[in-house]
């Protein structure tokens, strides 16, 4: 008599049969229309769903919204480091830097004890073109090294700039006996800067109500995803990715090695103007230490878990961890506490998860880094560089 074999569970059989019912069907059309037609739907869906949460967030009184337009700010932030370490290959340890240079750029050309209050729509401009410049400045002389090297550099900068920002609070510049500048308040020091100017539409002015910010942020989070898309498909695009790949052969290739590397980091750097000037202003302050390492180590997750060199994974791997961050971290923490009233259990009536999100983070990195090494959402030429036997099985669909 021979053995039974055991049953072959596949993931068609564990699903439950009215979900394959209705799912199958869908996926089933879905797979046999065009690819522009695919993309354009997708589009479709996405734009309807971003433009119609905020009033079902209002009308169901949700009250997440003002927790979605900082999720938005740091995925500019990651697009912004996208380029640097995604397409580039540059590790920036550092990147928050660029961000509090952006915020107080908006807060020194507002802060009215400065007596300037420039216009926002100016200013904004403004920290661009100064995260920018400071990108420059870093990376003229630190670029000719490479790897461990410029980790460590980078992440001195990253922690030299709150420093920095920290001290500027009593400026004095002196010229041998010429005195300068004399005691001028430029940061307000650990006080930070306190109010920094808002926006103005007309006769309207940006308040506390978060839908507004929301979709300002999503009008620039537009902006840099098209900027991001153009770059990535750009002939300095494909020289950001030969020097990724092997900077010895894009400098034989003729590829002018230093100079892109340089246009890398300005670049990234610039994208970090936008997100820093914006939440400088909807906060209506500005200090130090909102710029603390781990902001530069929660942006670079985003990107390595999100899936480097790819925009839509960037983007969607950044918005589920900033949301598991400032939402469902919160959420849980109430309901574990109320569970722990009902239940009379003193250990979790005083948990906080929050204070666990680096566990949790650095969880999530070893698990994808281990079964996904390119992570969630890879680019197409990062997957195959992992895995060829499916890129070469791939290939002939991808025409």
């Amino acid at each position: 008599m021979s053995k039974m074999e055991p049953p072959v569970i596949t993931r068609e059989a564990a699903l439950p049969r009215l979900w394959r019912q209705l799912w199958q069907p869908v996926r089933a059309r879905w797979q046999v229309l065009p690819e522009k037609r695919r993309r354009s739907i997708t589009w479709a869906l996405a734009a309807t769903s971003l433009l119609v949460y905020p009033f079902l967030d209002k009308g169901l009184r949700i009250g997440t919204l003002n927790d979605v337009t900082d999720v938005m700010v740091f995925v500019v932030l990651a697009l912004g480091l996208n380029i640097v370490v995604g397409y580039a290959g540059l590790l920036d340890l550092g990147y928050a830097a660029f961000f509090a240079i952006g915020a107080y750029a908006m807060g020194i050309f507002t802060w009215p004890p400065h007596q300037l209050e420039w216009n926002f729509w100016v200013v904004i401009w403004v920290s661009v073109a100064v995260a920018a410049l400071f990108g420059v400045i870093i990376g003229a002389p630190t670029l000719r090294v490479r790897g461990d090297y410029l980790a460590i550099i980078t992440l001195a900068f990253g922690e030299i700039v709150p420093i920095a920002f920290r001290n500027l609070g009593h400026l004095d510049v002196r010229l041998g006996d010429v005195v300068l500048v004399d005691n001028f308040n430029l940061t307000n020091g650990v006080q930070g800067l306190n109010p920094v100017g808002r926006p103005w539409i007309g006769n309207f002015e940006f308040g506390f109500d978060p839908l507004p910010w929301y979709f300002l942020i999503l009008v620039i989070g537009v902006l840099v995803i098209f900027a991001s898309r153009r770059l990535e498909d750009s002939r300095l695009g494909r020289a950001w990715m030969a020097v990724r790949e092997d900077e010895t052969a894009a400098a034989c290739m003729g590829v002018d090695t230093i100079r892109t590397k340089l246009l890398a980091f300005a670049l990234g750097a610039s994208f970090s103007g936008f997100a820093g000037s914006f939440y400088a202003a909807k906060l209506q302050a500005i200090f130090p230490e909102l710029f603390k390492f781990q902001v530069s180590i929660m942006i670079l997750c985003m990107v390595v878990l999100g899936g480097m060199g790819n925009i839509w994974g960037v983007i969607i791997g950044g918005s589920l961890i900033q949301l598991f961050d400032r939402v469902i971290l919160a959420q849980s923490t109430m309901l574990l506490r109320t569970l722990g009233n009902a239940l009379n259990i003193p250990a979790l009536t005083t948990v906080d998860l929050a204070l666990w999100r680096w566990f949790f983070f650095g969880l999530a990195l070893i698990v994808v880094m281990v079964l996904k090494p390119g992570g969630l959402f890879p680019s197409a030429v990062r997957r195959a560089e992992l895995r060829p036997e499916e890129a070469k099985v791939e290939s002939p669909a991808d025409g």
